[in-house]
């Protein structure tokens, strides 16, 4: 009997030392991966908007200082401005990223504004006044680097998906998936297409004559 009792505290020892070595493992072993590539894929995310957006809100100032030089550019100033008000109308939040028509959607809005602004800038190459112009040309710096930035976050937007979405489906976080982050689905992402990714040539210039 006092042998029985002296063991009693003890029975649950083995079970204790299974937890003490298992839980460290699990936790190590992709428990924070899943939420920690959702959470940056959602951010790069973010980025990409805060950079498209930055875009979208130089373009009046743009639209303004070329009419001023070539008003009767009507149809091409006409189609940077349908485009602009198309791409601000459809946006991806971080919640419907799971959406490939949505991104869809959202992409090829944005591309047909960098179209757009591409014959913009095309016509404005026959205006020398208009590329002389000091505000034209703070306006050519910014969206140089406007366009460097969405390029750049847009291909960190891409490696954080396929980070995320690759956690969805490999050993030893697909078990967490499985199991726990249930409800968790891949991240649509932007097609990856080198040429469609180049930004389009701000190139004004400022040499005069034409």
């Amino acid at each position: 009997m006092f042998a029985q009792r002296l063991s009693s505290p003890f029975r649950h020892l083995p079970a204790l030392l299974v937890m003490a070595v298992v839980l460290p493992l699990l936790a190590g072993c992709g428990y924070n991966t899943i939420p920690t590539a959702e959470e940056n894929a959602k951010a790069a995310w973010s980025e990409v908007l805060n950079q498209y957006q930055r875009r979208a809100d130089l373009i009046p100032n743009l639209v303004e200082t070329v009419k001023g030089y070539a008003a009767h550019e009507k149809d091409t100033l006409d189609a940077v401005v349908e485009a602009r008000a198309k791409a601000t109308q459809i946006t991806v939040t971080p919640e419907t990223l799971k959406d490939p028509e949505a991104l869809k959607k959202f992409q090829d809005a944005q591309a047909g504004l960098t179209s757009a602004l591409s014959r913009l800038i095309a016509v404005s190459e026959a205006y020398p006044d208009l590329k002389a112009n000091q505000n034209f040309l703070a306006l050519q710096a910014q969206l140089e680097g406007t366009e460097n930035r969405i390029a750049v976050a847009r291909r960190d937007y891409i490696q954080a998906v396929k980070d995320y979405n690759l956690t969805l489906r490999t050993f030893p976080s697909v078990l967490w998936a499985t199991f726990w982050f249930r409800s968790n689905e891949p991240f649509a992402n932007f097609t990856v297409d080198e040429d469609k990714m180049q930004p389009p040539k701000v190139d004004f210039g400022t040499k005069q004559g034409g």
